[in-house]
């Protein structure tokens, strides 16, 4: 079964939290990137460290940009779904949104771009057919088409939501 837009549950820490008892900045960050390695071994089937190991090759970061929308506190459950927007030559887009355990308010939106480099080589290259091939099911098409959209059209339906 192809899974576009995939999910996991996870609890906030208070280690993780700032003296308010909020999740701090950098850590929504950690645990969005975090989560989205597992749902690419999870769900897609890849796993990326073996990749690396394997071929020298891995999708590495070149671009996040991540929007605050609601505070999340300590101990509080959240999902975490990631899916992917765009994949063009060597680059794709992702997006990773951050939500309360019922998906009604969503905490904080992730756009990373990642590119398929060669550390053999130190260079960008396309991925093999093989990778385009696996991924390629998984692109989701969504209603917003720039990151200031996504964040926009999010704290619009936050709003939704709470009426």
């Amino acid at each position: 079964m192809i899974h576009n837009n995939v999910k996991t549950q996870y609890r906030v820490r208070f280690i993780d939290c700032d003296p308010l008892g909020h999740l701090t900045n950098s850590r929504y960050i950690d645990y969005m990137l975090n989560a989205r390695e597992d749902h690419v071994e999870k769900f897609y089937d890849f796993n990326i460290t073996e990749h690396a190991l394997a071929t020298g090759c891995s999708f590495i970061a070149l671009q996040n940009r991540i929007a605050y929308l609601r505070e999340v506190r300590y101990n509080k459950d959240v999902v975490i779904s990631s899916k992917i927007l765009s994949m063009d030559g060597k680059t794709a887009e992702i997006e990773v949104l951050m939500s309360d355990i019922e998906e009604k308010t969503v905490h904080a939106v992730l756009w990373c771009k990642v590119i398929y480099f060669n550390a053999m080589t130190r260079s960008a290259q396309n991925p093999p057919d093989e990778i385009v091939k696996k991924f390629e099911p998984f692109l989701v098409d969504v209603p917003y088409k720039s990151f200031d959209d996504a964040v926009t059209y999010w704290r619009n339906e936050n709003k939704k939501a709470r009426i």
